[in-house]
């Protein structure tokens, strides 16, 4: 009995019985469906196997969504507790698992899932390429996010979930403060994916450097490109910091190696110096991509090309740069002195500087334009104001004697909200309405999406607007209740109606791909948006091989060029092309990965050496492996290429 005793929840309550009951049911139903249905081989081959970068990048948008719906429950949680004034929806243990799991969930596989989704689908078409430089480790980064994200997701009903917070600061996530196995969760679960997003990086700075299309230069590249080949940089250099302090947190844990610790020479500013020299560079990984996306949205409704090419770029690569000189502002109040301070102080404020040189220039790029309010457009108009609402009080943040005042309070979850949702969560649900037609070759509703954006627009501007109030008036984030003398009732009761206005905008952004996946037209052709770059170039959905004849590019818009002026894109033959056969392995190793994690979770070291074993296996066996992929004969090409014409 012992050994089960120790996959208990250490503090169960009715909402974590529910979920056990729904993921049981949830699970059933799956493999019932897929069993009735007969759908196990479509499901082995078309998916699970695949190694095509449109279908990875609609895996990570799938989990994307999943993940935003399985956050956002989280935060609805928080902010029904938070409404009224000494609240026992939630007990204190629990609303402590909640903000946890809802940070992690919503930066890790949340965000961090859905730019990857479109950068998966989108860039390699932009530079006209067949797929990413290393398909395989393509395919193993998607599921090592995947099972790091079900990792995580299972801790609420087998063992309990991590209590200490997103940022997960020792001593209290150490073993006496925070004694179940949830921090364990963390450590691992962040470890795996994490691994699968560090290949993620690598694979695509190969990719966009290399297979870029005849004629594409570094400085002709679209700008969501650029986007995506300046965050996976800051990928390969954020990521390992992070995964060497998870690995040092993971032995304090389970080895008592006293890194973190306050004792026996242990440091606990150690670890949040390590956690935010990867944190401040994981908002740019995540803030760089949308900022990519608005460059490609913005110009195609304002029918003008982007204003300040040059400009737009060296500001994306300054910010990487100063997104590693940041750090410490983070910790303003935490004692480091006022040199150091005034240091970080400086390099915080100056990193608005080329951030606004980007809303200048997508200003610039309207000015004069013939603008089109489709939802992309409206969610990309939307960010401007609110993105900066957002960024001038971080700029209030970066200094750090007033940051003694706002530091802990609910004016830094409104600032921190208030750049995410605009510039991350605006950004992706603009740029799924805008590729969707790629991916699916039909459109969403824009009535419903019009609808969609302002409840969410909406919803943002209500739940985090008064939280600066809140936040100035003494308010504590993390709080999970408060006395009614307080006076920070009426602040929560409207950021929880906001929070209900968000939930009903994402719950129709469902109910418009449900509605559009049944009613919308399927002839709608290959460029729908009177789109300017080169993925547009191609079919809607598009075919396995991307392109049948690889592009030649005279332009960062070379699209619209070859629309508007002329410029001939296809100028070869059709040849035979070369693609890359499917494979279990990657697969087969994450499900060992997921394995190994959970028995290292609980010490289970048999478990542990076993699944290694099978890792380092495949790894093995791939590397002996004979694949030499197949071919797309030229005739093969021409009758499909026909065909394809010929269904429009």
């Amino acid at each position: 009995m012992e050994f089960f005793e120790r996959f208990a929840i250490p503090h169960p309550s009715p909402a974590i019985y529910a979920s056990m009951v729904a993921i049981a049911l949830t699970t059933i139903a799956v493999v019932v469906g897929l069993t009735y249905f007969k759908k196990w081989g479509y499901l082995w081959r078309e998916w699970l196997t695949t190694v095509d970068h449109k279908k990875i990048g609609i895996m990570y948008m799938i989990s994307a969504l999943l993940m935003l719906f399985r956050g956002g429950a989280d935060a609805l949680m928080m902010r029904a507790q938070t409404a009224v004034p000494e609240n026992t929806l939630l007990d204190a243990q629990h609303y402590n698992e909640i903000f946890t799991t809802h940070g992690v969930v919503m930066i890790i596989f949340m965000a961090m899932a859905f730019i990857i989704a479109l950068m998966n689908f989108v860039i390699p078409l932009q530079i006209g390429a067949r797929d990413v430089a290393f398909p395989r480790l393509n395919a193993l980064s998607f599921w090592l996010y995947f099972m790091g994200a079900m990792l995580l997701n299972i801790s609420f009903v087998i063992g309990g979930s991590p209590s200490s917070g997103w940022t997960s600061y020792f001593p209290l996530a150490g073993n006496e403060l925070s004694p179940s196995v949830g921090t364990n969760y963390y450590m691992l679960a962040l470890q795996i994916s994490g691994l699968g997003t560090l290949i993620t990086g690598i694979n695509f700075i190969v990719t966009i450097l290399k297979m870029r299309a005849p004629g594409m230069t570094l400085m002709k590249m679209p700008m969501f490109t650029w986007a995506g080949l300046i965050t996976n940089v800051i990928i390969v250099f954020a990521f390992p910091v992070l995964t060497v302090a998870l690995a040092m947190g993971t032995m304090d844990r389970l080895f008592a190696t006293n890194f973190f610790t306050t004792t026996d020479g242990g440091m606990d500013m150690l670890w949040a110096n390590l956690f935010w020299v990867w944190g401040h560079p994981e908002v740019y990984i995540l803030i760089l991509p949308a900022f990519g996306i608005y460059s490609e949205i913005i110009p195609t409704f304002a029918r003008r090309n982007l204003y300040g090419y040059t400009t737009m770029v060296v500001s994306m690569v300054v910010i990487s740069l100063l997104s590693f000189v940041v750090w410490v502002h983070h910790f303003f109040t935490m004692g480091q002195g006022a040199l150091v301070n005034s240091i970080f102080s400086i390099t915080t404020m100056a990193i608005a500087v080329p951030t606004g040189i980007k809303i200048f220039n997508w200003l610039f790029t309207m000015w004069k334009g013939k603008i089109q309010f489709t939802v992309p457009m409206l969610y990309s108009l939307g960010f401007i104001p609110i993105f900066t609402i957002g960024g001038v009080t971080g700029v209030m943040l970066g200094m750090a004697s007033a940051d003694y005042q706002y530091h802990n309070t609910m004016f830094l979850v409104a600032h921190f909200h208030l750049v995410i949702i605009p510039g991350v969560v605006f950004a992706m649900i603009a740029g799924l309405t805008y590729w969707w037609p790629k991916m699916f070759g039909f459109m969403l509703n824009e009535r419903i999406g019009k609808w969609g954006f302002w409840f969410i627009a909406g919803g943002t501007v209500l739940a985090f607007f008064p939280m600066f109030i809140s936040g100035l008036d003494g308010q504590a984030r993390r709080m999970y209740t408060y006395s009614e003398g307080t006076g920070f009732g009426i602040w929560n009761m409207l950021s929880f109606v906001g929070a209900i206005g968000l939930a009903i905008g994402f719950a129709l952004l469902v109910y418009n791909i449900y509605y559009s996946t049944r009613y919308a037209s399927r002839d709608i052709g290959d460029d729908p948006w009177n789109a300017r770059s080169l993925e547009w170039a191609t079919h809607n959905p598009v075919p396995e091989y991307n392109f049948a004849i690889t592009p030649q590019v005279n332009s960062s818009e070379a699209f619209w060029d070859a629309k508007k002026r002329g410029h001939k894109l296809f100028k070869a033959g059709y040849k035979d092309i070369h693609m890359p056969n499917n494979s279990g392995i990657p697969f087969i190793m994450s499900v060992f990965f997921f394995i190994f994690g959970f028995a290292f979770i609980f010490s289970m070291w048999i478990m542990v050496i076993v699944s290694l074993i099978a890792i380092l296996a495949c790894m093995t066996y791939r590397s002996f492996e004979k694949d030499d992929g197949y071919h797309i004969t030229a005739e093969e090409l021409k009758k499909a290429e026909s065909e394809l014409r010929g269904a429009k």
